[in-house]
């Protein structure tokens, strides 16, 4: 049976940066993975300059496309609001090509990528013991990394208290005109489904189209794309890929590390509860496990601490902050629209600095927000 120091399971944004770390610390580190990479992952593709800046390696060869303008539509409000930066607001990629850039970084660090093993079984004894498609391997350290619908909490023991909500996206190509003009905007349209948002993010020859709602229910998201398409003017389809998936928006509730198994990513529930986006959460939990188990590697319950501490330094508070936000913003419907119509754009220009960490959200900045917003009936400051 092969030893590991850490096993990582999934080779998503958090998977990677956990086994790159782990690894250039010296440690002995395998990367499980059911599929062969690249295998396309259905996501919007949207990585934000806050994510973009949190990799220690450049990501030209897989960047789609770059915004340094994104546009949020209101049909209520007659121009859309819209922020511009001189720097790339967000980045657009293909989570095949993306999530295999950084396992090659990874693997440059000396992680060994297991490919076609698919997790069965773990068992805990000294070690702890991975039973796989393709046979036992052992570990003193496992990192879930296998995203939302992945078996490795459960194995371990996790029960399920994150909130998920659904999504449906299309990989959408149009005619060259149609795809010209929705080309130049990265762009949400807020209730266009209810309770929720529609998204139109252009890659490099196509377009990725997607909605999702921030409650659970019994929707029916195609008949809501459907009319999205119309939003977008979009009357005529060259192909188009459907992919059904759900969102953790909401962090776990009963721990996020047990008998040295660490959950990040949406394994844990960090995908942010008013934009749906994980790509940036994963990559920084993934990274903060993989130092953690390497800063303490011979001292499990430090490890552990560690780990926690850093989550509490700033992702979990922004975690529980960006859900009040979704509150006021998906279920306070007449109030978000007043206070939009108002000061929208100021908004919006914040909380784009925010989102591309040009704004430390501390607790002056919390506050302000909470007073500007009258939010004072849903946290106490």
């Amino acid at each position: 049976m092969k030893h590991f120091d850490v096993v990582v399971v999934g080779s998503g944004p958090a998977g990677g940066m956990a086994a790159y770390e782990a690894s250039k610390a010296g440690l002995k580190v395998a990367i499980l993975e059911k599929e062969t990479l690249p295998r396309y992952k259905t996501c919007g593709g949207g990585l934000v300059f806050r994510g973009r800046e949190m990799l220690p390696f450049d990501l030209s060869a897989v960047i789609e496309k770059e915004y340094d303008d994104l546009f949020i539509y209101f049909d209520y409000l007659n121009e859309p609001l819209f922020a511009k930066r001189d720097y790339p607001i967000v980045t657009m990629v293909m989570r095949d090509k993306f999530d295999k850039m950084i396992v090659e970084e990874a693997k440059n660090e000396g992680a060994v990528l297991l490919e076609n093993h698919q997790l069965k079984k773990i068992e805990f004894s000294e070690n702890i013991i991975l039973i796989t498609s393709q046979g036992e391997l052992s570990a003193k350290y496992v990192i879930a990394a296998d995203g939302v619908l992945g078996p490795t909490a459960k194995l371990a023991g996790w029960s399920e208290t994150r909130q998920l909500i659904p999504a449906l996206e299309y990989e959408v190509e149009v005619d060259e005109d149609t795809y010209s003009r929705l080309a130049k905007e990265a762009r949400f349209d807020i209730d266009v489904i209810p309770k929720g948002y529609g998204w139109c993010f252009p890659k490099k020859n196509h377009l990725s189209i997607g909605v999702g709602t921030f409650k659970k229910r019994k929707i029916n998201l195609r008949e809501h794309y459907q009319s999205y398409l119309k939003v977008l003017g979009i009357d005529k389809i060259v192909s188009e890929e459907a992919h059904g998936f759900q969102v953790p928006i909401s962090p776990r509730t009963d721990g996020f590390v047990k008998k040295n198994v660490f959950l990040t990513g949406d394994s844990a529930g960090f995908a942010d509860p008013l934009t749906a986006e994980g790509i940036t959460n994963s990559l920084y939990s993934g990274g903060l496990a993989g130092k953690a188990i390497a800063n303490n590697f011979a001292n499990e319950d430090r490890a552990a601490t560690e780990y926690i501490e850093s989550l509490n330094e700033r992702l979990l508070p922004e975690l529980k902050f960006a859900g009040y936000l979704a509150h006021l913003f998906y279920n306070q419907k007449t109030i978000r629209n007043y206070l939009m119509k108002s000061n929208g754009q100021r908004y919006c220009e914040k909380i784009t600095d925010i989102y591309t960490g040009h704004l430390e959200l501390n607790k002056e900045i919390k506050d302000r927000i909470i007073q500007n917003l009258g939010l004072g009936f849903l946290i106490k400051s």
